[in-house]
């Protein structure tokens, strides 16, 4: 049997009467590359603080790498874990190499393993720079790849990475991914929240937050094939102000670029509503892409 290096259990966190995470349990297994998506607020951060040994959960349980989460062990669990943000993670007015320096401080890694493990990142990360180079002075691509380095520096068993990406330019993002996957291969867990739908897609598995609440958990080709079956269509307007769907027989009609992403309702008979609109309309069936999935399961109840 394997033993997850994740275990939530009916975790809440709740400030005053406000629930910021509502009774959650999920786990994620040794090696995953674990996505965490919904929309803003929807708990995704709060939940990696949690299980980053950040901030306490109000009720619940919570084992990380084996050790259950209570006050007296949280600094055992904070030796097992690695954690990135989008912001505050490196220091804008230090240089590369302090900023290492002080992470490897921080954790209490020795000297000899430090100069190592720094070694070893940097090399993982393809660094061709002068490790005295101010931050602020980095390319955004290269500052995420410099913060992950710090996440790694005491070799921890799982990496959070919150929105790791955001802002980051499209080639640097793929690099990024690159180094996820890789990490990954290494035998490593990452746990990473994203709002890019194209990266989730390289997820094992990806877990869906709305309101606090967890709405849906599977490979990525499972909850689409779950969510949509085979009944999505995408429509190209053959003339200015073309024929529209009937409401009533619609789940989705939402603009993709210059198309948009049709699906009946289950139970409707559609083929002569697509003979109706193909006198206006090109219709083409498509595959649903995550995308997809998360407007109707994550932003549909708000839609």
């Amino acid at each position: 049997m394997k033993i997850p290096i994740v275990s939530v259990q009916d975790m809440s966190v709740r400030f005053g009467d406000f629930y910021a995470v509502r009774d959650i349990s999920f786990e994620v297994q040794r090696g995953e590359v674990f996505g965490f998506l919904g929309a803003n607020g929807a708990g995704k951060t709060t939940t990696i603080r949690v299980l980053c040994g950040l901030l306490p959960a109000t009720s619940g349980r919570v084992i990380i790498d084996g050790i259950d989460f209570k006050p007296a062990y949280t600094n055992d669990i904070k030796k097992r874990v690695g954690y990135m943000s989008q912001r505050f993670t490196l220091y804008n007015d230090l240089s590369v190499v302090e900023n290492l320096d002080f992470a490897a401080a921080l954790r209490g890694v020795s000297r000899e393993i430090y100069l190592t493990r720094r070694e070893v990142l940097l090399d993982f990360i393809g660094w061709n720079r002068n490790l005295k180079t101010v931050v602020n002075d980095l390319p955004g691509g290269v500052k995420q790849e410099v913060a992950l380095c710090v996440a790694l520096l005491h070799d921890p068993s799982i990496v959070f990475l919150d929105e790791p990406t955001a802002g980051v330019a499209p080639h640097a993002r793929m690099r990024f991914w690159k180094l996820i996957r890789e990490l990954a291969q290494s035998g490593k867990t990452i746990f990473v929240s994203t709002h890019y739908m194209d990266e989730a897609e390289n997820c094992s598995r990806i877990a869906l937050m709305r309101a606090g609440e967890l709405i849906a958990i599977d490979s990525p080709e499972s909850l689409k094939r779950k969510t949509f079956g085979d009944t999505l269509y995408s429509l190209r307007a053959r003339r200015k102000n073309p024929s529209m769907p009937l409401p009533d027989v619609v789940d989705i009609w939402q603009p993709y670029g210059a198309n948009f992403h049709l699906r009946f309702r289950d139970g409707v008979h559609v083929a002569p509503h697509l003979k109706r609109l193909q006198r206006d309309w090109e219709i083409t069936q498509i595959a649903p892409s995550l995308e997809d999935v998360f407007i109707k399961l994550v932003e549909g109840q708000n839609r």
